[in-house]
């Protein structure tokens, strides 16, 4: 395992995929690549593999289920506060709003479309 930015994927279970993929491109403002990988439909986050950090997809198979406990997926936001506006007009609920964690920024929780619990970062 990398000792830098371990996390090489993630996924977020789904229930009606084309309504996630509908919340999360108006969240963050991005397209989806969807697929099919044996049992599972995807939609692939836009990634680099080039680039760091971890890409992941949003994925509706059986035996996957949205939770709002248990691990939490950050996503890298410009703004926390502007992205929770967005999670609002989008459907979403807030859980915590834009906080302040000293000199690592800010931070905010929201539950996606599907009942997942997810967080934002931001240095602003």
């Amino acid at each position: 395992m990398s000792s830098v930015n371990p996390v090489g994927w993630f996924e977020i279970p789904v229930v009606d995929l084309e309504r996630a993929c509908a919340f999360y491109q108006q969240v963050f403002l991005l397209q989806f690549e969807r697929m099919q990988m044996g049992p599972s439909d995807m939609a692939m986050f836009p990634y680099d593999h080039q680039a760091n950090g971890a890409a992941g997809a949003l994925v509706k198979e059986a035996g996957y289920e949205p939770s709002s406990s248990g691990t939490l997926v950050y996503f890298v936001a410009d703004d926390v506060a502007s992205t929770l506006e967005r999670v609002k007009a989008a459907g979403g609920k807030v859980v915590l709003p834009k906080t302040a964690i000293g000199e690592h920024g800010f931070i905010g929780h929201f539950t996606d479309s599907e009942g997942n619990k997810v967080g934002l970062h931001s240095m602003q």
